[in-house]
C-alpha cells in the first residue's frame, strides 16, 4: 500500500474516533413559571457559571409571565422541564397529566397573603368576611376556610398591585420575595405577610418533567439536577452577579436593587435550604415523600382531590437527586 495513502487512512480513522468521543451536548429546554427573577437564581447561576455545560448539557431557559402554561408545555414536549407548584401539579396529575415531580425549587412555596402595614388584619382568623385579591380556586383559601371557619370573597388577580395600593384594607395573594419591593417603590409601606406555612399549609415549588422524558433521559435528568443544585448553592453563598447579569438580559425590568432585595428575602426565609432544624445546603432540591403524603391527604379532606386518584409514588421521585 502507498505509505501516503496509509497515513491518510490512519488520520481519518483517528479523527473519526475523536469526533465520536466528543459527544454533542444534550439539549434540554426549561419552561419557567414567571419572568426571569431571583426565584430562578439556581437556573441562571448554573447557566452563567457553566455548570450545565460541565455536565454535558446545552440548556435553554424560557422565561414565563402572566398566562404562561408550564404544564401543557411539558406535557406536549415543548419543554423538557418546567417549574411549578407541587399542589397544582398534584391536581393535574390526578386528572391524568403524565408528570413526575423530581426536585424542589423552594422547600416552602413563598405564596401568601399580603396585608397593609396598618391593616386591622393580624392573623388568619381576622380574614373573616374579607375580600382577597387572588387566583380563583387557590387551594390555600379552601384550606383557610375549613381550618378557621372563614367566609371570604375573592376578586380575580390581574398581576398588578394597583388595587392593593388604592385600598388600605386590601388583601392580596403574592410572593413575599417580590411584591413587597414593588409596593414600597410605588409609595406604599412595607406590607406584612400571612405565610402559608404559618397556617400549616406546606407546599413546595418544584421541577417537573414528563414521564416519557424521565424514562428516556434519566442520565440527562441526573446531570441537570446536579448542575441546578450547584447553581442554587453558588447563587446563595457566592457572588450572584453572573445570574443577575443574565437575568437582566432576559428581563429588562430587573434592577440591581430589586434582585438584591429578592435574593436576600430568599436567603432570610430559608426557602431553598429549608426552614426545619435540619435545613442547610444539603437540603437544596430535596423532596420528602412524607410531606407529599400529608398534602395528598389534606387535598382529599378538602374535597379538592378525589380519594385514591394519586399516590406519592406516582406523584414524585427522588431518583434524579444526587445520592
Amino acid at each position: 500500500m502507498n505509505p501516503l495513502r496509509f497515513l491518510c487512512l490512519g488520520l481519518a480513522a483517528t479523527n473519526a474516533i475523536a469526533a465520536t468521543a466528543e459527544k454533542s451536548p444534550a439539549k434540554i429546554t426549561v419552561q419557567l413559571d414567571w419572568m426571569a427573577e431571583p426565584e430562578h437564581g439556581g437556573f441562571y447561576q448554573a447557566e452563567a457559571r457553566g455548570y450545565f455545560r460541565d455536565e454535558g448539557l446545552d440548556v435553554t431557559l424560557i422565561p414565563g409571565g402572566p398566562g404562561t402554561h408550564v404544564m401543557p408545555s411539558v406535557a406536549t414536549g415543548k419543554a423538557d422541564i418546567g417549574q411549578a407548584d407541587d399542589i397544582g401539579t398534584l391536581l393535574q396529575q390526578a386528572e391524568g397529566m403524565p408528570f413526575v415531580q423530581f426536585a424542589a425549587v423552594f422547600q416552602d412555596d413563598p405564596s401568601g397573603i399580603l396585608v397593609h402595614a396598618d391593616s386591622s388584619v393580624r392573623k388568619f382568623e381576622d380574614l373573616q368576611g374579607k375580600t382577597i385579591i387572588a387566583r380563583p380556586g387557590w387551594p390555600f383559601l379552601e384550606f383557610l376556610k375549613k381550618k378557621y371557619g372563614l367566609t371570604v370573597n375573592v376578586v380575580a388577580q390581574n398581576f398588578s398591585s394597583a388595587a392593593f395600593l388604592s385600598n388600605k384594607e386590601a388583601l392580596q395573594q403574592g410572593y413575599y420575595i417580590a411584591e413587597p419591593y414593588h409596593i414600597t417603590k410605588a409609595g406604599g409601606k412595607m406590607p406584612r405577610f400571612l405565610a402559608t406555612w404559618d397556617a400549616g399549609f406546606r407546599g413546595y415549588a418544584v421541577l417537573i418533567t414528563s414521564r416519557k422524558f424521565a424514562r428516556e433521559h434519566p442520565a440527562e435528568l441526573r446531570a441537570f439536577t446536579r448542575a441546578y443544585l450547584r447553581g442554587w448553592r453558588d447563587y446563595l453563598e457566592g457572588d450572584p452577579k453572573p445570574a443577575h447579569e443574565a437575568m437582566k438580559k432576559a428581563n429588562a425590568n430587573n434592577t440591581d436593587e430589586f434582585m438584591r432585595f429578592s435574593r436576600q428575602a430568599i436567603i432570610d426565609g430559608r426557602l431553598v435550604t429549608g426552614r426545619e432544624a435540619d435545613g442547610g445546603p444539603a437540603k437544596i432540591g430535596r423532596l420528602d415523600p412524607t410531606r407529599f403524603t400529608t398534602q395528598i391527604a389534606l387535598l382529599e379532606d378538602l374535597g379538592i382531590l378525589k380519594k385514591g386518584k394519586i399516590t406519592v409514588t406516582s406523584a414524585m421521585t427522588t431518583d434524579f437527586l444526587p445520592k
